[in-house]
């Protein structure tokens, strides 16, 4: 099991940055938001504490009903693994490896957030500043409607920065210790957070168990994956000890306890300044943000993913393997 393991993770990496995301109607993690749109509004009450109660339910429901599909999928394929069917060994773990891959892979979004990010570069190119904010808003929880071209900007790069936990190395980080389980119910836990756990009169009860469910689920990726971030920022030529200095001296900064971290590491390589308004300034450097900044900050994320699973997901699982884990996860 374990070289299906190691092979799936590289096999979704290749396919997410070959392919991209397949159509909302064929994804999984797509479909895990449907799931969270139905059922949503039965947790509302007048009643706060019932609310919260409805909110907790949602969760709990959700991710048991995903982590339970995904264990008897991985179940499903060790088994196969296990069984003498009088077919090649090499045939049955390719198979196995592809299928594993694919629906690993509907975790991780490297492609689609350039695809996204690269849409608003694109408005803005043409000077089109009401597409660009359209565009903007499909991907941060922040209003989009009155910020200028350098704020746009700032806010496409803070995307993609906290992308590379939520869409990438948060999955795989789950993935090497718990399967195809753990990197789904993560992302059924982010999506419950994107969509409901907004500091809003109309979600602050029912998401206040998603959003801490996910400030919890992201501490230690959040962390780690800044660490190596720092090294893809190495890589690919940016100021590295700026980027390290400006982590552990700004991550804190932000509301959430995990989100400036990425955050303030890219903006420490890339040199500039991220700003959200009444809300917080990370790194030190200019606000004037170029075509250039994006391209690296775009590079850091690919480099980071790749770096992120041979450095941690893989060894994980590797060691995970010879202890005996995953003969019994």
């Amino acid at each position: 099991m374990m070289l299906i393991l190691v092979f799936s993770v590289v096999f979704a990496l290749v396919l997410d940055l070959v392919l991209g995301d397949p159509k909302n109607k064929y994804h999984p993690t797509a479909w895990v938001g449907i799931l969270i749109g139905k059922f949503a509004p039965y947790g509302k009450s007048d009643n706060p504490s019932l609310e919260k109660l409805g909110g907790v339910a949602l969760v709990v429901g959700v991710t048991t009903l995903v982590g339970t599909l995904l264990y008897l999928t991985y179940g499903t394929f060790a088994y196969l693994n296990n069984l003498d069917l009088g077919l090649s060994k090499i045939l049955v773990v390719a198979s196995s490896v592809i299928a594993v891959g694919i629906l690993l892979k509907t975790t991780i979004a490297i492609r689609g957030m350039q695809r996204h990010a690269s849409k608003i570069m694109e408005s803005l190119s043409r000077d089109d500043l009401e597409g660009a904010r359209e565009n903007l808003s499909m991907i941060v929880k922040r209003n989009t409607k009155n910020l200028d071209r350098q704020h746009i900007i700032s806010a496409t790069l803070e995307s993609i920065s906290e992308n590379i936990v939520d869409g990438i190395t948060g999955p795989l980080f789950y993935f090497a210790f718990f399967g195809l389980a753990g990197a789904f119910v993560y992302r059924a836990v982010n999506t419950v957070d994107s969509m409901v756990g907004y500091k809003t009169d109309l979600f602050r009860n029912l998401g206040w168990f998603g959003a801490n469910c996910d400030k919890v689920l992201n501490f230690v990726p959040s962390r780690l994956t800044s660490t190596i971030m720092i090294l893809a920022g190495m890589i690919v030529g940016s100021n590295w000890r700026h980027s390290a200095a400006i982590m552990k001296r700004d991550g804190p900064k932000t509301e959430s306890p995990n989100a400036g971290y990425p955050m303030a590491t890219m903006a420490g390589a890339l040199g500039v300044k991220f700003e959200k308004l009444d809300h917080y300034v990370l790194g030190d450097g200019s606000t004037e943000f170029t075509e250039k900044h994006f391209k690296t900050a775009v590079s850091m994320m690919k480099v980071t993913a790749v770096l992120f699973a041979a450095l941690f997901t893989i060894p994980v699982i590797v060691l995970l393997s010879y202890l005996g884990w995953w003969n019994i996860a």
